[in-house]
């Protein structure tokens, strides 16, 4: 017989400032031994080098991670001309110090003109992307090559926050997707010095801010001090735009059995409280706005 599986104590999405040096598996193996909680997962992977907000989602917040994958971002990062690594970043191996005397300030705000809206972007060899089932980092490390199609992503917004010869902080608002290692290599490429990327800090994930962020080694005392419910945003925070319902017990039945409930929706997806305003999981809005069916279903801990 299958182990009934137990209940998360908590549930939400921790706001998590990831420090330099920690792999965002590192962050949610650091959550799951604080919390106590198996169910841990996080949306936005960072790069062992960068920094900044990292979301975690704890217990049956893990159910709505595939509902926030795609939301934008937005970076501040240093750019150093005048070196180029295989990573694209200081983390890499050098491959070239071509000489960087000739940029200037001006040629780089020009430059930058060049990636707002939507770009093709060639995603770096050491990345986690899978081309023809292989990781291309995996590729990568064997020594291996392989030809990585362009991807389109989409740049809202690039401004040059500092420029001190050879390095330049900009701030990139861009779609989820959007390598700024490959940023870094394609300006350099564009002021004809090369350049690598120095230093990312990711300030925004979606609704996600930097300001709201606690750091991984605050995590435990801020919850003795704080609690669960101040530290963690709710699950269905996340979807602050989404309809909201709240089922009579009747729906509830309909619900936890998997059937549609006959209601409207002007949203394609709902957030679903139970007769007792528990929240009880997401809904998907059928075409024609009439019915809502079950996606993500939760269960109090009491049942």
């Amino acid at each position: 017989m299958a182990r009934k599986r137990t209940p998360p104590h908590q549930s939400g999405f921790l706001v998590i400032d990831k420090p330099a040096k920690w792999t965002s598996h590192d962050v949610v193996g650091r959550v799951r031994r604080v919390m106590g909680e198996r169910q841990v997962g996080h949306t936005g992977t960072l790069d062992p080098a960068a920094t900044g907000v990292l979301p975690v989602a704890v217990g049956h917040a893990t159910k709505l991670l595939p509902f926030i994958e795609d939301t934008d971002k937005t970076y501040i990062a240093t750019v150093r001309f005048g070196v180029v690594t295989d990573s694209g970043d200081r983390d890499g191996r050098l491959l070239a110090q071509p000489a960087a005397d000739h940029v200037t300030e001006a040629g780089v705000r020009a430059a930058l003109d060049r990636f707002r809206g939507e770009i093709g972007q060639v995603p770096p060899m050491h990345s986690a992307i899978k081309v023809g089932g292989r990781k291309l980092y995996d590729v990568a490390r064997s020594g291996g090559d392989i030809d990585v199609p362009v991807r389109r992503v989409y740049v809202h917004d690039i401004e040059l926050l500092e420029w001190e010869h050879p390095a330049a902080t900009i701030r990139v608002s861009c779609s989820a997707g959007t390598y700024i290692r490959t940023i870094a290599r394609d300006l350099g490429e564009a002021v004809g010095s090369g350049a690598m990327l120095s230093r990312l800090t990711r300030t925004k994930a979606g609704m996600f801010g930097l300001r709201q962020a606690l750091s991984i080694h605050d995590l435990e005392a801020s919850l003795d001090c704080w609690g669960w419910p101040m530290v963690s945003l709710h699950p269905d925070a996340v979807l602050p735009d989404a309809d909201l319902l709240i089922l009579d017990e009747g729906e509830e039945r309909r619900w936890f059995n998997g059937l549609p409930i006959e209601r409207l929706a002007m949203t394609p997806v709902v957030r679903v409280y139970d007769s007792r305003r528990e929240w009880t999981g997401i809904g998907l809005r059928d075409d024609d706005g009439v019915r809502i069916h079950p996606k993500r279903v939760v269960r109090a801990r009491s049942e």
